[in-house]
């Protein structure tokens, strides 16, 4: 038996992507670049993920040796992706972290459109919590501090000129002091 493999590893986390209700990709980051590395291969082992688990009531799948936990939500599916060892407790906290704190984000409008106008959002969301393939945080409270997204309580077309204006030289001064 080979010990080496079963060693543990702080690179838990493979991959991260998040698919609409058609198995379309709207967001991905791929951890372990040996595993998929081109974009067809990609989207090939999503396209298998999303056939494997949009009609299922599970939360975890096992497919091409890698151990898969999902959540769906109106029009949204998350995945993680670890290796086929890894614990799918570990895998499960950044799942929940991620979506908890993507609901935060999104004030609980967790579907395609609102994910989509919040993209970048979701691209620090998930650079705060995993760095590399390992876990950083797991804490959605933490992870909403530390990346500091502010969505505007009134979208631009409903402020006045005077108020667009403050809120841009509010964020330049915090940019400066940063």
């Amino acid at each position: 038996m080979d010990f080496m493999a079963l060693e543990p590893s702080l690179y838990t986390v493979k991959s991260v992507f998040i698919l609409d209700n058609d198995g379309n990709r709207l967001f991905s980051k791929y951890y372990d670049t040996e595993l998929y590395p081109s974009m067809k291969e990609q989207k090939n082992f999503e396209s298998n993920v999303f056939n494997k688990t949009h009609k299922a009531d599970n939360e975890i799948a096992f497919l091409e040796g890698m151990t898969i936990v999902y959540k769906s939500s109106i029009d949204l599916f998350f995945y993680v992706v670890g290796s086929a060892q890894e614990n799918e407790l570990m895998l499960m906290l950044v799942l929940n972290c991620l979506f908890d704190s993507l609901s935060q984000i999104l004030r609980k409008n967790v579907e395609k459109r609102c994910l989509l106008e919040n993209l970048d959002g979701v691209f620090l969301v998930v650079d705060e919590i995993i760095d590399g393939g390992v876990i950083l945080e797991s804490d959605p409270q933490q992870v909403i501090q530390k990346v500091n997204y502010k969505v505007d309580e009134n979208p631009l077309s409903e402020q006045s000129v005077a108020q667009v204006l403050q809120s841009a030289k509010e964020q330049i001064k915090w940019s400066i002091l940063k």
